[in-house]
C-alpha cells in the first residue's frame, strides 16, 4: 500500500494564467494514471504557491479540486485561503462546510513572513480541526531580492523559506500552544541539518537571557504536532528527518508531477526495515488522518 501526501494538479482553465504550471501539471488523466500505477490508496492534492495573480483563483481552485476529489475517491483535496481578504474565519467556515479537512499555507507571502498575521486565527483552525500543509513559497522566497538564479532559487531559497516558517512557529511555540497538525513539504527544508545547533544555541542564549523560554528544547518542540513529507528525498535525508521529527512523523510524498518516477525511492525505503518502511509509505499517513 502507498499513500502520497504531496501531489499537484492545476485545472487547465486556471493554469492559463501561469507561466510555469503547464503540461503535466494540468493533465488530469496523467495524474489518475500515476495514482493507479503506484496503487496509491490516498493522496493529498496540494496547491503549490502560484505565479497566478487573480482574485478569483482561490474560490475557483477550491471548487475545481473538490469536484476532482468526488470524481476520484483516492484524492483528499487541500483547500487554499486568500490571505488578502480580511474574512479569514469566514473562508475557514466555507471550506469546512464544503468538506475540506486540510488547508494549505505558503511559507511566506509577497516577500514577507505572515505568522504574526496567522496567530489570531489558529484558534479557529484548531476549532474546525483543520490540518495545515505548509508549502514552500516560489514567488519572492527569502533571499530573492539579492539572488535571482534559476538553480539557486528553487534549491536554496525555497528550502530556506520553508525552514524559516518552521523556525517561526517554533519561537512562537505554536505546536505546543495549539492542537493543530502541521505537514511540512520537503522534510521541512534544512531543519534536519540543524537540530543540534538549534539546541546548543538556544541553551547558550537562554543562559544569557537573550531569548524567550520555549519551555523545552527546540528539538523537543519539533516533535510536537509536526509531520514532514519526503518529496521523494533520498534515504540519507529521510534518516536525518527521522532523527529530528521521529519515525511516526515522516510521511511519503512525491511532489507529483515533479516526482513522477518514484520506483527507486520506494525501493530505497526497504533498507529501513519493513516496519519503518510501512510507517513511511502508508501507516503514518493513515494514522494521521484516521486518528
Amino acid at each position: 500500500m502507498l499513500c502520497d501526501s504531496h501531489i499537484h494538479f492545476i485545472p487547465k482553465r486556471l493554469a492559463k494564467g501561469s507561466n510555469f504550471y503547464k503540461g503535466a501539471w494540468s493533465d488530469k488523466q496523467k495524474l489518475y494514471d500515476y495514482i493507479s500505477t503506484y496503487k496509491i490508496e490516498k493522496a493529498l492534492l496540494v496547491c503549490p504557491s502560484l505565479d497566478i495573480d487573480s482574485k478569483e483563483f482561490f474560490s475557483s481552485y477550491n471548487n475545481q479540486i473538490k469536484k476532482i476529489s468526488k470524481e476520484n475517491k483516492k484524492i483528499i483535496p487541500v483547500g487554499v485561503i486568500d490571505l488578502e481578504r480580511k474574512n479569514f474565519p469566514e473562508q475557514l467556515k466555507q471550506l469546512k462546510d464544503s468538506g475540506f479537512k486540510v488547508i494549505s499555507i505558503f511559507s511566506s507571502y509577497k516577500g514577507r513572513f505572515i505568522l504574526e498575521d496567522l496567530l489570531p486565527h489558529f484558534e479557529s483552525i484548531e476549532r474546525y480541526n483543520f490540518y495545515i500543509f505548509v508549502h514552500p513559497q516560489i514567488n519572492n522566497p527569502i533571499g530573492f531580492e539579492r539572488i535571482k538564479d534559476p538553480l539557486l532559487v528553487p534549491v536554496l531559497e525555497y528550502s530556506f523559506d520553508l525552514s524559516m516558517f518552521m523556525g517561526l512557529i517554533l519561537i512562537k511555540r505554536v505546536p505546543v500552544r495549539f492542537n493543530i497538525k502541521f505537514i511540512f513539504a520537503s522534510l521541512g527544508g534544512v531543519i534536519s541539518f540543524l537540530k543540534d545547533r538549534f539546541d546548543r544555541v538556544y541553551t547558550m542564549l537562554r543562559q544569557r537571557c537573550m531569548v524567550n523560554d520555549l519551555g523545552a528544547l527546540p528539538s523537543e518542540i519539533f516533535r510536537k504536532n509536526i509531520y514532514v513529507e519526503t518529496s521523494a528525498s533520498p534515504i540519507n535525508l529521510i534518516k536525518l528527518g527521522i532523527d529530528v521529527f521521529g519515525e511516526d512523523k515522516i510521511i511519503f510524498g512525491s511532489d507529483y508531477p515533479v516526482g513522477s518516477k518514484i520506483d527507486s525511492y520506494l525501493e530505497d525505503l526497504k533498507s529501513l526495515g519493513k516496519d519503518l518502511e510501512e510507517k513511511i509509505t502508508y501507516k503514518n499517513f493513515l494514522s494521521l488522518f484516521n486518528g
